[in-house]
């Protein structure tokens, strides 16, 4: 379908998640076939690309219609998960796509139920 994720542009408060390969085994020692994970409600991944966010109107006056002003600016909240998160998201809500042989799954922000990151603020002050 695609062939490279360079070209990739993500849409509106959408995430671009690559899955962690779950495991096979379980505490007991017992295999398991690919089929029980896929059915698992919430899968863990690598965020690969975020969009801008939610899209908000920009501060425009009735009259700049008629004065012939046209503002394309569109203005965003951005979104709380960054490239390189680990993501725990709602499998039920997630789309699978496939780029250059990867699979890869498309979320809406608010089907990503938390992330992890390497950076951690000192004190929660800073939050």
């Amino acid at each position: 379908m695609l062939e490279s994720l360079k070209n990739v542009v993500v849409i509106g408060d959408r995430v671009l998640i690559k899955p962690l390969d779950a495991a096979n085994k379980t505490d007991s020692g017992l295999f398991l076939p690919p089929s029980v994970k896929e059915r698992d409600a919430v899968h863990t991944g690598i965020v690969m690309r975020v969009g801008p966010g939610y899209p908000i109107p920009s501060n425009q006056d009735s009259d700049s219609l008629f004065r012939e002003e046209n503002s394309n600016q569109v203005n965003y909240v951005p979104l709380q998960v960054h490239e390189g998160d680990e993501a725990l998201y709602l499998h039920a809500s997630s789309t699978e796509l496939e780029i250059n042989g990867e699979k890869y799954v498309i979320v809406g922000q608010n089907a990503i139920l938390l992330v992890m990151r390497n950076e951690i603020p000192d004190s929660v002050d800073n939050l």
